[in-house]
């Protein structure tokens, strides 16, 4: 079980992605685990044949147990510390036997599938090609079935719970995917009661924002701000052929490049002491089915603006589909929340520990300012900046603040 956090104890594993005596190629997807902030997608170390599954779905496993091994041509499932063999599923001498009563053809279609005799079963006397083809079969039917029927991590769980198939159910997420209200609906329609359970994601997010809440002494600095200009600089980079740029994208390379004029904003506070970080990555606050999660654009101050867009493009594809990555979710430095696509106004957040601040942004709206002294219609947006009180003062969050705003009203000035 890997380790995917600091303070990570214990994994759940959601999914194996392979079965048992299958090959799988390093980088391929392999599980699915759960952890303190996501369920995220567990790649193969090394390539081979998976084998020796220890732990089954749903397990709570310690961290650095070993779950299965992957086995290269020729190797055989390692004994445990010892000395005793890996306990693997039980098998009757007669099978053991008629594993090794294969005929030659059907030796060769399961070396050129990698493909472990021991897990293929036949009625007759020794396995028969046929037999083998009807495994391979058996794999490719249950592989296209899984892409015909996507479902979350959670969905999964809940149908089957409730008796449900989800290849049987409607999906309103990406692609069609089931998600957890999608069998919940069909609990209802089948005149069954329900209650949402609450994911491990959801509990972990409960549990940061009380403790920051708690720990945390937060203020917070709000502001109208002209987005005349911030319009304007998207308008112009559509028309030119970048129509994926959205406002978000432009907030993290603005934030990116005021928080390098104002490294005291970049910090976190730990046991008396306030951490300056040397890079400068934006976390982006995004709404799963399961709970809040804030994968982050590393180095978000060195990246071009459509770098930046590409890259929380792939974040949100993934979260959406439950597979981010363990370094996705590390080494946020600073975090933005934008609730404007729901025609939000403005609103405080909490901040994402152990970071000093999180930038919170409603939507832009047309709305009528003084303009030298003369009402004037303009498109504003509502900003908020929550602070720790152990790391900030006021006097140095609002000159951050300035800092951001003044790029926002002139963007322009980031190319001088």
């Amino acid at each position: 079980m890997p380790a995917l956090g600091m303070a990570q104890e214990t994994g759940k594993l959601i999914a194996w992605l392979k079965r048992e005596g299958e090959r799988v190629d390093k980088g391929e997807p392999l599980m699915e685990v759960e952890t303190d902030k996501a369920t995220v997608e567990i790649e193969a170390p090394a390539s081979g044949t998976l084998n020796g599954l220890r732990a089954q779905d749903g397990d709570e496993v310690p961290v650095g147990e070993v779950i299965a091994w992957i086995l290269e041509p020729g190797e055989s499932t390692p004994p445990e510390p010892g000395g005793s063999k890996m306990k693997e599923a039980p098998r009757e001498e007669p099978e053991e036997a008629a594993v090794l009563n294969a005929s030659p053809l059907a030796r060769k279609i399961a070396a050129q599938h990698d493909l472990d005799l021991a897990l293929v079963r036949s009625d007759g006397g020794r396995i028969e090609k046929d037999d083998v083809l009807a495994y391979l079969d058996d794999i490719n039917i249950r592989r296209n079935t899984a892409r015909r029927a996507p479902a979350s991590p959670k969905a999964r769980r809940l149908a089957e719970e409730r008796g449900l198939d989800v290849a049987h159910l409607t999906g309103s997420g990406p692609e069609g995917a089931v998600l957890a209200e999608d069998v919940l609906a069909a609990s209802l329609e089948g005149g069954m009661t329900s209650s949402l359970a609450v994911s491990g994601i959801w509990q972990v997010m409960v549990g940061r924002v009380s403790q920051s809440w708690a720990d945390a002494p937060h203020f917070y600095l709000l502001r109208e701000v002209d987005a005349s200009r911030l319009v304007a600089w998207r308008e112009r980079l559509q028309a030119g052929g970048d129509p994926k740029i959205t406002f978000s994208d432009l907030l993290v390379k603005l934030a990116a490049a005021a928080l390098r004029q104002h490294p005291g904003v970049n910090a976190s506070w730990n046991d008396g002491e306030i951490l300056l970080k040397r890079e400068i990555n934006v976390a982006l606050a995004i709404a799963i089915e399961a709970g809040l999660v804030a994968p982050v654009i590393h180095r978000a101050d060195e990246l071009r603006l459509q770098q930046i867009a590409e890259r929380r493009q792939e974040l949100i594809q993934r979260a959406q589909g439950g597979r981010l990555r363990p370094e996705d979710l590390k080494g946020g430095t600073f975090t933005i929340s934008n609730l404007g696509m729901y025609g939000v106004d403005a609103f405080n957040a909490i901040v994402n520990p152990p970071q000093a601040a999180i930038l919170a942004t409603g939507r832009i709206a047309e709305r009528v300012i003084a303009i030298d002294g003369r009402p004037a219609v303009r498109p504003t947006m509502m900003i908020s900046l929550s602070c720790d009180h152990r790391v900030l003062d006021g006097a140095r969050a609002a000159q951050f603040l300035k800092t951001l705003i003044d790029l926002i009203e002139e963007p322009l000035a980031l190319l001088n």
